[in-house]
């Protein structure tokens, strides 16, 4: 097809129709003859394959195909044609699936010929290859695939189409369930020995979909044979250097989900000797692009939950080095020779950088030292500031993950995350981003701000307290919580103006929003934050005196409740703070009620509790202070010092110091 003609579109539609009327030809042999001469004009011509589609060959196809009064050679034909117009654009297979080409052929599977079988499933395979075709079709007819199953021994042909299909068609749990209560896996193992290439390699596809995020058919692989040899070894083979790369990466990816499923050890030396070194192999430049991508997202799963296997991985074949590469892209001049495959590498560069910031990320979540192999890596840090800005989403979110990994380094934070004012293109990112990159970007900023210092000015001016309040008003708890959190993060130690506009923003109505909040997390941040606020005297009086009413509800009501310990111990920590203020005080002591709770929480069962309780009470009868003998007096007649003396005795030794020092302030 590479001489161009310049044909006249009529020309083409009349040769095109032309091939349409013979299949309406009354003689059997003709239609035969006109099918064959149709399959050989439509192959590789896309501008053929659209006519004939258009004109209405389709329907035509698939009557004579399940025409029992059509010979065999006459409907395998008409597969083959279908199939080769498959092979067509997207535009094709739609119209293919919408003239209802997926049960003709399933029904064709039921024919007694291999040739005509082998047919149908070449031209139903390259069907459910494409990205178009709702897989769910293959699973309407409960009895599809168990009589797929059965066709598995006919052929090499039916091996490799209808592995190929299962491989394409699994999408869901629900599918691997589907498959492997059809005994998948025993239909499946022995075809890996499989003299042929192409069928051991879709049956091996066929595991790493089978085996992923699924415990059920990772347990069952672990203990299954093949010709006496366990599957992970026989998978183990497969990685070997002197086979294809495409087997290689596959066979690691089946031994990765079967890991990650626990079904294998982290530890066992198929995964530390065999799977983690190839897949960290992948990841050199000798290798295509797509295999760099996958070796790297691949390996990033792999290692992503154990420090130990990311401290293998940062230390085998300079890894942390060789990620670098991803980001200068194309590197090797040999590869410019292919004009098409450098195309096809700018255009998909930004997918190595999705990886490498997905494998830096998994590398960097547990250990200070990785961390910092990382950011001392060349222009790193650059690198994935600018990637969260980058145009694609996906690139944006694996950056974001790669930041918030090395934000668990306090310094980091102080150094390299300082240095190139990383919270700007945070703060860019957080308007108006999909949640998952919210709530890594959110996370990412409760560490900045862990950090915070009133010298970090620029952060205060660029919004971000009324950002992070308006995250508190989110449907999703983990975004409610990255807010509150971030905000406790930032009061704690802040001066008196952060304090202050932290309150202003968020507002006390929002704040009793939070301390009613359903999650329990979002409560313990937001008494976290109050905690926070309520820090110094001078701020605690400021706070209280234009909030106090509402706090002091607040506190009420979260003692009144039906709470865990830690919240009711941090309540309690709260009142203790307002109790050390100078003119906060008076809130409580002219509260009998409150008064009255403190005392139950000074004898209750836990000692958390009441080392708060009597904590309220040694700050509210403090001698140095003004009015602390009416205050000593009033709580003496309450029965407060019968209850110290108490404590003073307690088995707790904590608890017996706290309350004879309290009681120490009346001899005083």
């Amino acid at each position: 097809g590479s001489c161009i003609l310049s044909f006249d579109i009529n020309e083409v539609t009349a040769t095109s129709r032309h091939y349409v009327d013979r299949l309406f030809d009354p003689d059997p042999q003709k239609v035969l003859q006109g099918v064959i001469d149709m399959k050989n004009a439509v192959i590789g011509n896309n501008k053929q394959k659209a006519n004939l589609i258009v004109l209405g060959a389709v329907p035509r196809l698939l009557y004579l195909l399940q025409q029992s009064s059509s010979g065999l050679d006459l409907r395998t034909e008409c597969a083959v044609v279908l199939g080769s117009l498959a092979m067509g654009t997207e535009n094709n297979i739609k119209s293919l699936v919408d003239c209802h080409i997926i049960p003709a052929l399933l029904q064709g599977l039921l024919s007694p010929e291999l040739i005509f079988i082998e047919a149908c499933l070449r031209c139903l395979r390259t069907v459910f290859i494409s990205p178009v075709t709702p897989v769910q079709l293959l699973y309407t007819d409960p009895t599809v695939i168990p009589h797929l199953m059965s066709l598995l021994s006919s052929s090499q042909k039916t091996q490799e189409y209808i592995t190929q299909i299962f491989s394409h068609c699994c999408k869901t749990s629900d599918h691997q369930t589907v498959l492997f209560n059809h005994s998948a896996v025993q239909h499946i193992a022995p075809l890996l020995i499989s003299p042929s290439y192409k069928v051991r390699m879709q049956a091996l596809k066929c595991f790493s979909v089978l085996a992923y995020e699924n415990t059920q058919v990772s347990m069952t692989l672990v203990n299954v044979l093949v010709d006496g040899e366990p599957l992970s070894q026989v998978f183990v083979r497969m990685m070997q250097r002197d086979q294809p790369v495409e087997m290689q990466l596959t066979a690691a990816k089946c031994l990765t989900f079967m890991c990650r499923a626990g079904a294998i050890q982290t530890e066992e030396s198929c995964i530390v000797l065999k799977t983690l070194p190839c897949l960290v192999r992948m990841c050199s430049k000798d290798h295509l692009l797509e295999e760099r991508v996958d070796g790297a997202e691949t390996l990033a799963y792999l290692i992503e939950p154990d420090v130990e296997l990311q401290r293998i991985a940062s230390t085998t074949d300079h890894l942390v080095a060789m990620l670098a590469d991803y980001f200068k892209y194309p590197s090797s001049v040999s590869a410019i020779t292919d004009i098409k495959r450098l195309d096809h590498d700018l255009k998909h560069a930004h997918e190595l950088r999705q990886a490498a910031f997905k494998l830096y990320a998994s590398l960097g979540s547990n250990d200070e030292d990785i961390r910092k192999k990382i950011t001392d890596t060349e222009n790193m840090m650059d690198r994935i500031v600018s990637g969260l800005s980058e145009s694609s989403i996906k690139v944006r979110l694996a950056a974001v993950r790669c930041l918030h990994s090395l934000s668990r380094s306090v310094q980091q934070l102080r150094t390299s995350f300082h240095d190139h004012a990383v919270w700007k293109p945070l703060m860019k990112l957080l308007q108006n981003a999909p949640d998952d990159v919210l709530i890594m970007a959110s996370s990412t900023l409760c560490n900045l701000l862990l950090e915070f210092s009133p010298s970090k000015e620029p952060i205060l001016e660029s919004g971000v307290i009324e950002l992070l309040c308006s995250l508190t008003q989110s449907d999703s708890p983990a975004l409610r919580i990255n807010g509150i959190w971030a905000l406790m993060n930032m009061a704690f130690q802040a001066d008196q103006k952060v304090k202050v506009e932290i309150v202003g923003c968020l507002g006390t109505e929002q704040l009793f929003r939070l301390l009613s909040d359903p999650d329990n997390s979002v409560l313990m941040k937001t008494l976290g934050l109050l905690r926070n606020l309520l820090s110094t005297r001078p701020h605690i009086d400021q706070i209280m005196s234009s909030h106090g009413k509402q706090i002091m509800q607040a506190v009420t009501l979260i003692l009144e409740a039906e709470q865990s310990i830690e919240v009711k111990e941090q309540t309690l920590c709260i009142l203790a703070n307002i109790a050390d203020g100078n003119t906060a005080k008076d809130l409580i002591m002219t509260n009998d009620d409150m008064l009255q709770k403190i005392k139950y929480y000074m004898s209750h069962s836990s000692v958390k509790l009441q080392l708060a309780a009597t904590f309220c009470i040694s700050n509210l009868i403090w001698n140095e202070e003004d009015g602390s003998q009416e205050r000593q007096d009033k709580l003496r007649e309450l029965g407060f010092v019968d209850v110290l003396h108490k404590l003073s005795q307690a088995s707790d030794p904590n608890l017996s110091d706290r309350a004879k020092t309290a009681m120490q302030q009346y001899l005083a």
